[in-house]
């Protein structure tokens, strides 16, 4: 029933920037904690960033001032601006809802992924 449709991944030179975007569905958007996750090759999904439901954030350690979400109530989105890429950011993003207004325990609801691709 819950739909997540990421956008705005693509290949972008080291340095360079990129806002994702993930339009969810449904009316009780501002309910709900959203997040960002990413997966690399061989590598398991990890924890890139989260809000909760009253505009709190939470990042992991090395994207931590590079990386910013947010998200537009209104318009049912959540966005991830990225500047200060590096190779290692390389991945599939996954835009994520959680069943609660706080992000604990594993997410709900996937989206399908969006490829970022950094290049040195």
């Amino acid at each position: 029933q819950v739909q997540l449709v990421e956008s705005g991944g693509g290949l972008v030179q080291a340095g360079g920037s990129l806002r994702l975007s993930c339009v969810a569905s449904g009316r009780t958007f501002s309910d709900y904690a959203m997040g960002w996750f990413r997966q690399s090759p061989g590598k398991e999904r990890e924890f890139v960033a989260t809000i909760n439901s009253i505009g709190g954030t939470n990042y992991r350690d090395s994207v931590k001032g590079r990386f910013t979400i947010s998200r537009d109530i209104g318009k049912n989105t959540l966005y991830l601006q990225m500047i200060s890429l590096r190779p290692e950011d390389t991945a599939v993003y996954y835009c994520v809802k959680y069943a609660s207004s706080f992000p604990v325990g594993v997410p709900k609801n996937w989206g399908q992924g969006t490829q970022v691709t950094v290049s040195s």
